[in-house]
């Protein structure tokens, strides 16, 4: 569903999209930031999952340990207080790609940053499940992915 890379979310929805439709089934879309939450378990703290989205910017949300959400996803710039309301009441988990970029900027004794943790399909799949005994899936024809910021081309004229 995104957020994501505007070309990379446009493709595989174009994909998904056209797969569904084709044969007649159903679409279900998840949060690439759930996704990314979902790989960790942990007893108490908060989970943000942060996706590179280039300079000192990131894609993050904020998860409670049961994976619901708690704070929603927002495209921020990175600072040394960033995540502070967090930091100061316990243990915050800092993973995905935008992890490593925040650790440069972050130093608390409550901050884990934890590497080489990316959205993967074993988690997708099983959020999927969910989602289908549910019946909570997408209109085919309607569905637009959730790119969070709008797409910039950049064109040098020279």
């Amino acid at each position: 569903k995104g957020p994501g890379s505007y070309t990379g979310l446009r493709i595989g929805v174009s994909a998904a999209k056209g797969i569904c439709f084709a044969l007649n089934k159903p679409l279900i879309s998840i949060d690439t930031l759930k996704i990314l939450a979902s790989q960790l378990k942990i007893e108490k703290g908060v989970l943000i999952p942060l996706l590179d989205a280039r300079r000192m910017e990131v894609y993050s949300a904020v998860f409670d340990e049961k994976h619901q959400l708690i704070r929603e996803i927002k495209a921020e710039i990175l600072t040394k207080n960033s995540f502070e309301t967090y930091l100061e009441k316990g243990l915050v988990y800092f993973l995905g790609d935008g992890a490593d970029k925040c650790q440069t900027i972050i130093n608390h004794p409550n901050a884990i940053f934890l590497k080489d943790k990316f959205p993967s399909s074993n988690e997708m799949g099983l959020l999927a499940e969910q989602k289908y005994q549910q019946t909570n899936v997408e209109d085919v024809a309607y569905f637009e992915p959730f790119y969070l910021k709008d797409f910039v081309s950049i064109v040098d004229l020279k």
